[in-house]
C-alpha cells in the first residue's frame, strides 16, 4: 500500500482516494476490489491487503448509461470506467420501508460512478434522473456476496 500512497489509510479513505481520482491518474500495477465486507488490494507481485468495511454500512458504486455500459459484480477501483464522467445527476435513494436514504444531486466521478454508503441488512430502490431520462435499481445489502457495482441503470 505504502507504493501506491494509501498507507495508514482505512477502507473508506482508500475507496475515497481511489474512487475519485481522475482516471488518467491511477496507479498502473494495482488492482482494488470492493467486497461487502472490505476492500481487497493486490498487486503485480502477487502482494495482497485487505481492509475491513464499517460493520453499520456497504459501499456501492453505481455507472448510470445512456447507452453502452459493462458487466461487473464487485466494484473495482482501478479498472471500472463508465460512460457518464463528471456529469451531474439526481440520486434518490429508498429503503423497502420506504424511508427516503439519499435525495439529492451528486455529480459522478471522473470514471463515471458515484458511491453510495448504504446501510446493511436492507432492500433499496435506486432511481437516477439526467437531462429527462431515468433510470432504477435495486440494492441489496442483506447478503455476504451482494454486488458492489451496479452498472445496469440505464437512463431512458
Amino acid at each position: 500500500m505504502a507504493n501506491h500512497g494509501l498507507e495508514g489509510l482505512g477502507a473508506a479513505e482508500v475507496i475515497e482516494r481511489l474512487d475519485t481520482m481522475p482516471v488518467s491518474n491511477r496507479p498502473a500495477g494495482l488492482q482494488a476490489s470492493v467486497q461487502p465486507d472490505a476492500v481487497v488490494l493486490s498487486d503485480t507481485q502477487q502482494r495482497e491487503a485487505r481492509l475491513p468495511l464499517p460493520e453499520d454500512g456497504m459501499y456501492v458504486s453505481i455507472a448510470p448509461y445512456k447507452s453502452q455500459t459493462h458487466d461487473c459484480y464487485f466494484h473495482s477501483l482501478t479498472t471500472c470506467v463508465g460512460e457518464l464522467g463528471n456529469t451531474d445527476v439526481q440520486v434518490r435513494l429508498t429503503s423497502g420501508s420506504g424511508e427516503v436514504l439519499v435525495d439529492e444531486v451528486r455529480k459522478t466521478y471522473d470514471n463515471g460512478f458515484l458511491g453510495l454508503w448504504v446501510p446493511r441488512d436492507i432492500h433499496a430502490t435506486l432511481r437516477i434522473s439526467h437531462a429527462g431520462q431515468i433510470g432504477t435499481a435495486s440494492i441489496s445489502t442483506k447478503n455476504e456476496d451482494d454486488p458492489t457495482c451496479i452498472t445496469n441503470l440505464r437512463l431512458a
